[in-house]
């Protein structure tokens, strides 16, 4: 835990403590400071160190404000003091202001790696049209502006001049910095590391996808989970009950039994300083913040308590295929030259023809080409047929008539012979699309393209299943191909073919089946689906704004391992949790019983207390060193 040590209030705050408990050590052994200074150096340490607490306190009392901590806190050094348990009245004081600023700095800690983000990022940028910096709120989008190496980039926007690499880090969790080029998208809080770069701003300040990620992490803190609302309404409702009990432990021996006055005021004191719920008011915060930290850090952006709450109890996941599962983007799996043309020939005439294309197949077959070092080769008379092809004369091979395309296209011009039926059927059965090419004497050669799936993919899959939690694939690509990449990863269940409304359906069902579960998808047609599952965790969300909105979890990378890494994160926040929890109720309990049975002792009592009050904050902080890789 990294403890303020340069802040001179804090530093204060320990002399204190560490002063107030040696005076209190003392006086046990019998050494007692001297008549009259003592009480006016007590006093001293009392208003020094508590002034607030017992500000809070009267003003509760004059509200009648009786589940207040800092009321039972302020009747507690009153009644010390009226005993002359002065010692113990500074103790009481101090050791419950030193509790309450380690929960802070429990909280503080949990936040820390953000704000760091915040201070870091830059409040100016130098605008290329007056050459000079300029307040990032007052640039409007489309501005132009200029980011050296090494710099931090203030604002998302669109490279327009230069390259670079990127560390996106700060985004998506990713340590490996990304190749970025003209056209590409950059954003705020992420470092130009070795280029100089013009970017065109696409949003305001306010609203980058940096600027979103640290209000939704913020907001987090208002989403509270069940724990949290019923541990919160508990101590409204135990506060006075304790505050009753303190009274009846006073009034039952000293005004029915005719006992020890002073005796049994000290143990109504001590029942006032045991029983105050700090260990168990921070028990669940500092736990839910520090892993919100944790998931922060490695690109997830939880929105809040009850979403780590909810995950933990999650029973199924419904997974998309495209941009979940695989990439989204197809890319050239085979090439099979047919009729003596050669590889070389077959792509660089195929790509020569498709260079005019934006279709994904078309541009996925010009990069296969060059990634090759084959050049396209250049075109004329191109010509594009919607829905089944397109036609160009080579000017190289001198082929009159080139045709690319489905291969009912190619079979309206040629016959097709049965090995290239075959070849089609077979890349069919294992979820690819067919590019039929002919050079105008049949079938020149067939591309097989196909979506790659992400290396992580069959990995996470795995670790959820072994998780005992279902995995089912809802994707709206054909049933073949769903089943093809199903199998690949390892899913059983599989849905394919579904509009968005279906995916809706499908979700709806497995709530009744499995009470639980979580939708996974890239947020955009799997908005129905992910709002009205029970967590819905949205993949890639860096580039996507509907992504962020709709999404109770948003992953800004593109990496499925991390969500069985947040479930064991959850799992472990929860359990953790409860350990809290319980650790403070069973030391509550202990020294209740003592104090009803009149064996309890004021400076043991507040020293327990704070003690278990750090205990709770160490263990929940250490959350935040939870790692994504199994042990």
């Amino acid at each position: 835990m990294n403890l303020p040590f340069q802040d001179k209030k804090f530093l204060f705050l320990l002399l204190s403590v560490s002063t107030v408990v040696v005076l209190e050590i003392l006086s046990l052994l019998g050494i007692n400071l001297p008549m009259p200074y003592a009480p006016f150096i007590f006093f001293i340490f009392i208003i020094g160190i508590g002034h607030k607490v017992i500000l809070n306190g009267l003003q509760s009392l004059i509200k009648l404000n009786f589940s207040s901590i800092n009321l039972l806190m302020t009747i507690a050094v009153i009644a010390a003091l009226y005993l002359g348990q002065y010692p113990e009245a500074a103790v009481v004081i101090v050791l419950y202001v030193l509790g309450e600023r380690l929960e802070d700095i429990g909280l503080e800690n949990s936040k820390s790696a953000l704000d760091k983000l915040i201070q870091s990022v830059p409040k100016t940028a130098f605008v290329k049209s007056e050459q000079q910096n300029v307040p990032i709120d007052n640039i409007k989008i489309g501005t132009i502006i200029q980011i050296k190496a090494g710099d931090i980039i203030p604002l998302d926007g669109k490279i327009s001049f230069g390259e670079s690499r990127i560390d996106e880090s700060a985004i998506t969790g990713e340590p490996i910095g990304k190749e970025k080029q003209i056209g590409n998208s950059v954003f705020a809080g992420t470092i130009n590391t070795n280029g100089f770069l013009e970017i065109t701003t696409t949003k305001l300040s306010t609203d980058t996808t940096f600027a979103r990620i640290i209000q939704l992490t913020y907001e987090a803190g208002a989403a509270k989970s069940e724990t949290q609302k019923f541990i919160q309404r508990f101590s409204k409702l135990y506060t006075p009950i304790i505050i009753v009990l303190a009274i009846l432990i006073f009034t039952v021996p000293v005004v029915v039994m005719d006992q020890d006055f002073n005796h049994w005021l000290t143990q109504a004191i001590t029942l006032l300083v045991i029983a105050c719920p700090c260990a168990l008011v921070i028990s669940t915060p500092v736990a839910i913040y520090a892993a919100i930290g944790n998931a922060s850090a490695k690109g997830a952006l939880i929105k809040g308590g009850k979403y780590i709450e909810a995950l933990a109890q999650i029973q199924a996941i419904a997974v998309d295929k495209t941009r979940t599962i695989t990439y989204g983007t197809p890319v050239v799996s085979d090439v099979f030259p047919l009729i003596g043309t050669s590889r070389k020939e077959l792509l660089s005439c195929t790509a020569g023809a498709e260079i005019y294309s934006e279709h994904p197949l078309a541009q996925a077959i010009v990069l296969a080409s060059e990634a090759e070092g084959f050049e396209p080769h250049p075109v004329k008379d191109f010509k594009s047929i919607m829905g089944k092809g397109a036609t160009a004369k080579c000017s190289i091979s001198n082929l009159d008539t080139l045709m690319v395309g489905k291969l009912e296209f190619i079979r309206e011009y040629h016959e097709v012979s049965p090995e290239v039926e075959k070849i089609v059927a077979q890349l069919s059965t294992e979820g690819k699309t067919s590019v039929v090419v002919s050079f105008g004497k049949g079938v020149a050669g067939i591309i097989g393209l196909t979506d790659k799936i992400k290396p992580d993919s069959f990995t996470a899959i795995q670790q959820l299943q072994e998780q005992n939690i279902d995995v089912i694939m809802l994707t709206g690509d054909s049933e073949k191909t769903a089943h093809f990449v199903a199998r690949q990863v390892g899913i059983t269940k599989v849905f394919g073919g579904l509009l968005p409304e279906q995916k809706s359906e499908e979700m709806k069902a497995l709530l009744q089946q499995y009470d639980k579960v979580a939708m996974v998808g890239d947020g955009i047609n799997d908005a129905p689906a992910l709002a009205i599952s029970t967590v819905g965790i949205a993949m890639g969300a860096a580039g996507s704004d509907t992504a962020i909105e709709t999404a109770n979890i948003a992953l800004m990378n593109d990496q499925l391992s991390l969500i069985p890494f947040l479930i064991r994160l959850s799992k472990k926040t929860m359990k953790q949790i409860k350990i809290n929890t319980f650790g403070a109720i069973a030391s509550k309990l202990v020294f209740i019983l003592l104090a009803i049975f009149g064996y309890s002792n004021l400076a043991l009592a507040i020293a327990a207390d704070v003690g278990v009050t750090l205990i709770v904050i160490l263990f929940s902080l250490n959350l935040m060193r939870f790692e994504k890789t199994k042990a």
